[in-house]
């Protein structure tokens, strides 16, 4: 049986962990106000680079894209670079029809003019109620107020500002050589609830002062979103608005990266860890969750297969449940690999919860259900391990626990 976290291991040999943030690469800078889409809090953020930036981005497979989204997908189209993007949070502006694409291009051309660049370098993001118009008034007040300059750089704010109903502020950052430059990657993010990606409504930002070539680009954040941010769920549901978008904007002066270049497996690494690092905490923020939850499965044929029985058990509701009370029903465990879509040998099964043997090739394994309480009741992030017995190819998924606070969220979200 593999190790619990042979799959979760960061290769830091690589790149150094900081405490950076979204501004902290060369050249990039970000605030937040409150313009009066929320009550009180901080509704309108914006992100910029001092230089055009090349872009690329993922966005939600749901078939009513959000008015924002086919803004920002125009943008980048026409000139496959941003210098910057403008995000409110409160109001999706989802299902709007065409006055909601009038007011996500007002939007774009406001802010644009606000830090002095052309329209099609500008994307836009919202997220909040879908259905709503909407107050643009309020929105083109705000974003007259923008201060363009380093000193006014607040990316605190901006974290803010992007948020709904999460409890914290989600950032990730890391530096590494290139060609003797330091290079940094950073990012952040929103998401509590409505997270099941296919790209849920959540919104990924990461930037890197990196020059990369922009081919290379689009297919690492598309490899990486796959393995981390489409492998987390809260409650199974895929939002209109998701997006994850990535500015590259060459300001470290390294050599292009390519595919080619000696150090890209060094970018590529860091890369990914920043967005496995927002995806786990979008997952642990999950509306009235109080525990983060890892399912690791080793022992697959294919990689593809390693993913979707790890991504089942973490979207069972049952399995969910079973850990907010902390009871050891690994039924559950078993039943959703079995719908999985996953063909499994049930003599080769094997599920640990923590370091917990609770089923060894097939047949129930003698365990302490107190051991097995105590371990799911004291710990915030819970961790089980499945091998299939089949193969060598792995994946993992997280989500977090089913609580009441979930039912008592999203029963009063409008209100």
């Amino acid at each position: 049986m593999n190790q619990l976290y042979v799959y979760e291991k960061e290769s830091t040999a690589f790149f150094t962990k900081t405490d950076g943030n979204i501004s902290s690469p060369a050249g990039f800078f970000a605030g937040g106000l409150h313009c009066g889409i929320k009550r009180k809090r901080p509704d309108l953020g914006w992100l910029y680079s001092a230089v055009p930036a090349q872009a690329a981005a993922v966005y939600t497979t749901n078939q009513f894209q959000a008015a924002p989204i086919q803004v920002t997908k125009e943008s980048i189209v026409e000139s496959g670079k941003l210098s910057g993007i403008i995000v409110n949070s409160g109001n999706a502006n989802s299902f709007t029809g065409s006055e909601g694409l009038r007011h996500a291009r007002l939007m774009r051309k406001w802010f644009a003019a606000q830090i002095g660049v052309n329209e099609n370098q500008v994307g836009v993001a919202s997220t909040g109620v879908i259905g709503e118009f909407l107050p643009v008034e309020k929105i083109e007040t705000g974003i007259r107020r923008i201060d363009k300059g380093e000193g006014a750089s607040h990316p605190d704010l901006f974290e803010k500002a992007i948020l709904t109903t999460d409890t914290f502020q989600k950032r990730a950052c890391a530096t590494l050589e290139i060609g003797g430059k330091t290079v940094t990657v950073a990012g952040c993010a929103k998401g509590s609830g409505m997270i099941h990606p296919n790209m849920a409504t959540m919104l990924a930002f990461m930037t890197t002062d990196a020059k990369v070539e922009a081919a290379a680009l689009q297919n690492l954040l598309k490899q990486t979103v796959d393995e981390t941010f489409n492998m987390i769920t809260v409650d199974g549901d895929t939002s209109t608005n998701d997006m994850v978008i990535v500015m590259a904007n060459g300001l470290a002066g390294n050599d292009t990266l390519s595919y080619a270049h000696p150090d890209w497996k060094k970018f590529a690494e860091s890369f990914a860890y920043i967005a496995r690092e927002l995806a786990k905490q979008i997952a642990r923020d999950g509306e009235g969750a109080t525990k983060l939850v890892e399912v690791c499965v080793t022992g697959a044929e294919t990689e593809k297969e390693a993913q979707a029985a790890a991504k089942t058990v973490i979207g069972s509701n049952l399995v969910k449940a079973a850990i907010f009370g902390a009871d050891a029903n690994w039924g559950r465990i078993i039943n959703a690999i079995g719908y999985s879509g996953v063909q499994v040998d049930e003599q080769a099964l094997s599920v640990r919860i923590g370091g917990i043997s609770v089923v060894e090739k097939g047949m129930p394994a003698s365990y302490s259900e107190d051991e097995a309480h105590a371990y799911l009741k004291e710990n915030d992030k819970i961790c089980m391990a499945i091998d299939l017995g089949a193969g060598t190819c792995q994946g993992t998924a997280w989500g977090c626990d089913l609580t009441y606070d979930y039912v008592k969220i999203n029963a009063t979200y409008r209100s």
